[in-house]
């Protein structure tokens, strides 16, 4: 995938926005309703009202990013729409982007393997 990989923030706004918007509007979506720095190297997840479509943004390092995705076949799964900004793991965000159920997803557990002694 092209943009953010690893060990990313991801957060979500749970609302739907106007997606008219380009980066600069949605830059100020993250400063103003979502009290956070666009530039911060967080990656920011908006919607639109038709669950089909969604809009990242996110700073590289040398400039503001805008990823857009339209699903052909299906909808995003998205959490309830509130006010409000969720957290998402790298790996549920490619599930996300993906078209798949994120909520299936969970962090990978540390397994001790037994040592064997000689």
């Amino acid at each position: 995938m092209i943009g953010p990989s690893g060990a990313v923030r991801v957060m979500v706004a749970t609302k739907p926005v106007d997606f008219r918007k380009g980066m600069e509007g949605l830059a100020t979506l993250v400063r103003e309703s979502m009290r956070a720095d666009p530039f911060s190297g967080a990656v920011y997840v908006f919607r639109a009202k038709r669950a089909d479509r969604i809009k990242l943004v996110f700073w590289d390092g040398t400039g503001l990013c805008l990823f857009a995705k339209r699903l052909e076949d299906g909808i995003f799964r998205w959490p309830k729409i509130e006010d409000g900004v969720m957290r998402l793991s790298a790996a549920q965000l490619s599930a996300l982007l993906e078209g798949l159920d994120w909520r299936l997803v969970h962090e990978a557990r540390e397994t001790s393997t037994p040592t064997q002694a000689g």
